[in-house]
């Protein structure tokens, strides 16, 4: 899932338009004419103040070197920018026209430094967040998304839905920044990871199996139940947990059916194929023709928020800092 505001992505390619357009301008001029930025300001004061004296008082220094400064930029461009009157001064034809162009110069380099600056405190830029189709049921994954987009809407959050196994890839290839994601975590050095949310496991019936006026159950009512699991290549975490908590209770579960995800399950659970146990957030799915029911062995599902120790998105501290902050 990608989600890329279009006023945003507009607002953010106008502003590196303008950087590069500053860029381009001020290289010319400055190699083309050995004029500095500082030039351009001395004469924007000029045209706005009218006086070579309130000119130079405004960009700090003695009026005799600011007008050199002006006679001199004459000179390089080869025309008079300025008509000298006796009480002041007033722009000619061509400094008018040069005028201008400075102008849109000085505000593009605002914008730039502007955008920059933003970008640096980390109000501004994009960053990429994953999280598995599991996690998104998760209030305080969603409640994380919403605060952060409150607190910084400079910034252009792109959302990506996976597996936890394809979010670590893609946190490793460096597409994307941090990652909300089941466990196993990656162990191998270079990760910053933050224990995020735990939740109880509970076990999909269909809405007319024998357990369903029940609300309770424990595994041990499930041994002759076909069990719909998932690849470990995929889920490794929760298909080993539901594995091993079944042989503690006495029994190996049944397979019935195997899928990588987990929406997938409880449509097979609903068709008959068997229960699955998911995570209780996993409930708010709100299918009519399944029951949820609670488990006795008090089995649980983490979520953990991890990215890069080498991440570079000026972002991120300010979406671990809203992540502790929801509750």
């Amino acid at each position: 899932m990608r989600d890329q505001p279009a006023s945003s992505l507009s607002e953010s390619l106008t502003s590196r338009h303008l950087y590069v357009k500053y860029l381009a301008d001020t290289i010319f001029i400055s190699l083309r004419y050995g004029m500095e930025r500082r030039h351009l300001r001395y004469l924007l004061a000029l045209s706005e103040e009218g006086s070579f004296t309130r000119a130079a008082e405004r960009v700090g220094i003695a009026q005799p070197p600011f007008s050199k400064q002006i006679r001199d930029m004459e000179h390089e461009i080869g025309a008079a920018l300025v008509e000298r009157l006796p009480r002041g001064a007033v722009l000619t034809e061509a400094g008018h026209a040069f005028v201008a162009r400075a102008r849109a110069i000085e505000d593009a380099f605002a914008a730039a430094v502007d955008e920059a600056r933003r970008i640096g405190t980390g109000h501004a830029g994009r960053l990429r967040v994953g999280f598995t189709e599991t996690g998104i049921f998760h209030p305080r994954v969603v409640a994380c998304f919403l605060r952060f987009r409150q607190r910084y809407p400079g910034v252009e959050l792109v959302l990506e839905e996976q597996l936890s196994v394809a979010l670590v890839s893609l946190l490793r290839e460096g597409r994307l920044d941090a990652a909300f994601i089941r466990p196993p975590l990656p162990t191998d050095d270079g990760w910053e990871r933050r224990a995020f949310a735990s939740e109880p496991l509970v076990v999909a019936i269909p809405k007319g199996h024998r357990l369903a006026a029940r609300r309770t159950v424990r595994l041990t009512d499930l041994r002759d139940e076909p069990f719909v699991f998932y690849h470990r290549r995929v889920r490794p975490g929760l298909t080993d947990t539901i594995i091993s908590a079944c042989e503690r209770a006495g029994f190996t579960p049944r397979e019935s059916q195997i899928v990588t995800k987990i929406p997938s399950a409880l449509r097979l659970v609903a068709a008959g194929a068997g229960v699955a146990i998911v995570p209780a957030s996993m409930s708010r799915v709100g299918a009519v023709d399944l029951r949820f029911l609670a488990l006795g062995d008090r089995l649980s599902a983490e979520i953990a928020l991890i990215w890069r120790k080498d991440c570079r998105s000026m972002s991120l501290p300010g979406f671990v800092a809203e992540t502790e902050r929801v509750r």
